[in-house]
């Protein structure tokens, strides 16, 4: 069984930062894509930002040049650096990855951001 355990979340003050984890575990044969998607209260599931295995990213534009995604691929792990949080950055968000060719997601951390 693979899995995604995603950390970091919490609740911040706006204009301040937060670091997202998201390791993958289990018997692990293959690592495509990793992401971030986020969920506001009452809204969809968008993404935020994905990385491929050769590090190449894309990140919605609401977030260019606030958050940085990254991966580790010696750790299994991606990270989601967030900078200059608003109120609106307000979700549950949820780590995403191809895992041995199956799509897997966590379970999802809660950030919110206070104004």
């Amino acid at each position: 069984q693979v899995q995604l355990v995603e950390s970091g979340g919490g609740l911040v003050q706006a204009g301040g930062s937060l670091r997202l984890s998201c390791a993958a575990s289990g018997r692990l044969f293959s690592i495509g894509a990793m992401g971030w998607y986020r969920q506001a209260p009452g809204k969809q599931r968008d993404v935020v930002a994905t990385i491929s295995p050769a590090g190449r990213i894309n990140s919605a534009d609401s977030v260019k040049g606030r958050f940085t995604i990254s991966r580790d691929n010696g750790k299994n792990t991606v990270y989601l650096e967030m900078n200059n949080l608003k109120a609106e950055d307000t979700a549950v968000y949820y780590c995403n990855a191809y895992l041995n060719l199956m799509n897997v997601w966590g379970k999802g951390t809660l950030v919110t951001v206070s104004s």
